[in-house]
């Protein structure tokens, strides 16, 4: 086997101006292969991560469907190739304004397919709440939302955030390529060897110092003073009209990330407000699904997107 990972259908980088910044595109194919009963699939990753590491599971698709379909994954502000915000954090509202002016660019007056993973899938669950005419089917990957915060929380959640401001922000940087895919199979030990090594590349980039640092803008690790409100996020879920299918892995446990603050039935009771609503738990799989059973979780967005 390969030390690195050898994509079966490579991406094409491209670059598009969005809202005063350059976003980074990873494109698999293009517009001419948009067709009604096939349009455009839109992938957004989720923090931390990359449009690129959806890589796995199109190559997956495309050998069970060809290289038929145009998919694109951008990396979000701050991520990846994407130049950062120059602002003091990231706010939700932020990713909502690129999304939109994303699709105006890409499927101009045109429904499409838009699948989210983790934040990422948090983020089109509210926009497919808003902006119903614009979605055919809808993909959620784990995006689980937050627990509820109270507005009595609002001023020390604010507290919290100018304190950070005075604070530098950073990655810790590595020592070679190796040493990222190193940190990438750490923190998901499911991840085979050649997609981390692969992967690395894609995560973090040497600089002038010799080391390899994290493709992130270190703002991001900054809390949001917005506090987030469960029943606002969910009355855009109730909205959504168009079909969601929604993934997760059977291993992914919600509590190593906030215990009780956010039980899992109080998730399925939001995401029972769905009007269409169609769940997928993938065997042997954790957070990072799609880099856990790529191919299992194409053949689920095969068999729902058609």
């Amino acid at each position: 086997m390969s030390l690195t990972y050898l994509p079966r259908r490579p991406a094409t980088d491209q670059k598009l101006p969005v809202r005063g910044l350059s976003y980074h595109l990873n494109t698999w194919g293009d517009a001419k292969l948009a067709t009604p009963k096939r349009p455009l699939l839109v992938m957004l990753h989720g923090w931390m991560d990359v449009g690129a590491s959806f890589q796995f599971v199109v190559d997956a698709l495309a050998a069970l469907e060809g290289d038929a379909r145009f998919i694109v994954a951008p990396d979000w502000r701050g991520f990846g190739g994407t130049s950062s915000s120059g602002s003091d954090g990231y706010w939700f509202p932020d990713y909502l304004g690129d999304l939109d002016a994303l699709a105006d660019a890409l499927a101009p007056g045109q429904p499409f397919d838009l699948l989210g993973h983790s934040m990422g899938g948090n983020v089109v669950m509210s926009y497919a709440g808003i902006r119903t005419g614009r979605i055919r089917k809808l993909i959620n990957l784990e995006g689980f939302g937050l627990p509820d915060m109270k507005a009595d929380a609002a001023p020390k959640r604010a507290a919290q955030w100018l304190d950070e401001l005075k604070a530098p922000q950073g990655f810790s940087p590595y020592a070679d390529a190796a040493g990222v895919a190193a940190r990438l199979r750490k923190n998901n030990p499911r991840l085979a060897a050649d997609k981390a090594a692969w992967l690395a590349t894609h995560w973090a980039e040497p600089r002038a110092d010799g080391q390899w640092h994290l493709r992130a803008d270190p703002a991001h690790k900054r809390v949001n003073p917005v506090p987030y409100r469960a029943e606002e996020a969910v009355a855009a879920w109730r909205a959504i009209e168009a079909p969601v299918l929604w993934v997760e892995g059977a291993q992914t446990d919600m509590r190593k990330w906030w215990g009780e603050r956010y039980p899992r039935a109080e998730f399925d009771a939001r995401l029972a407000q769905v009007k269409q609503v169609q769940r997928v738990t993938l065997a042997d799989a954790g957070h990072m699904l799609h880099h856990d059973q790529p191919e299992a979780l194409a053949e689920a967005l095969r068999a729902f997107l058609g």
